[in-house]
């Protein structure tokens, strides 16, 4: 009797405008709450060419550094890219969790991936807790800033480059 073997995921998408409404969008917390962030970036490709139809997901602890929903916030974003492969988020900057330097999980979807691919955020205001943190220190010290935002006037700015040089340091999921 023959068996039949497993086939590879499809590629995701067509993303479907249907399915991708989410309330609160990129908003992770209301505008004009207290200590609210602007965090942005944008996809690009492995020639450094935006990625106009991915879809960004976060996920992180409130500013105590506890996960859940609470009053005033979600802990949960999604936002897709624009033309020009930017997308952004409202949020607060997370606390340690469990020992952990501040960080937001980040998720990302594009065409072409078989798979979505799961990253994370880190703080540039946080170099002592960062040089702490395992996962960070798991990574190969010439890539981490691949997973570090940085200050660009009143914005976080986290860009996301799928492949090629300088391509960020994704992990299994």
């Amino acid at each position: 009797m023959a068996t039949l073997g497993q086939t590879p995921s499809q590629t995701i998408g067509p993303f479907f405008n249907f399915a991708l409404p989410f309330d609160s969008g990129p908003s992770v917390v209301p505008d004009g709450t207290l200590g609210a962030i602007r965090l942005a970036g944008r996809v690009t490709d492995g020639a450094g060419e935006p990625v106009p139809d991915a879809l960004i997901e976060t996920w992180q602890a409130d500013a105590a550094g506890r996960f859940g929903i609470s009053a005033g916030f979600g802990g949960y974003g999604r936002c897709p890219t624009g033309e020009d492969g930017e997308f952004h988020f409202l949020t607060v900057k997370p606390g340690s969790v469990a020992g952990r330097a501040p960080h937001i999980d980040v998720i990302v979807f594009a065409r072409g991936l078989l798979l979505n691919l799961v990253t994370r955020m880190y703080f540039p205001d946080e170099e002592a807790a960062n040089a702490a943190d395992p996962v960070l220190m798991a990574v190969d010290p010439e890539r981490r800033s691949t997973l570090i935002a940085h200050k660009d006037g009143d914005t976080l700015r986290f860009d996301i480059r799928l492949q090629g040089e300088h391509e960020t340091v994704f992990f299994d999921a």
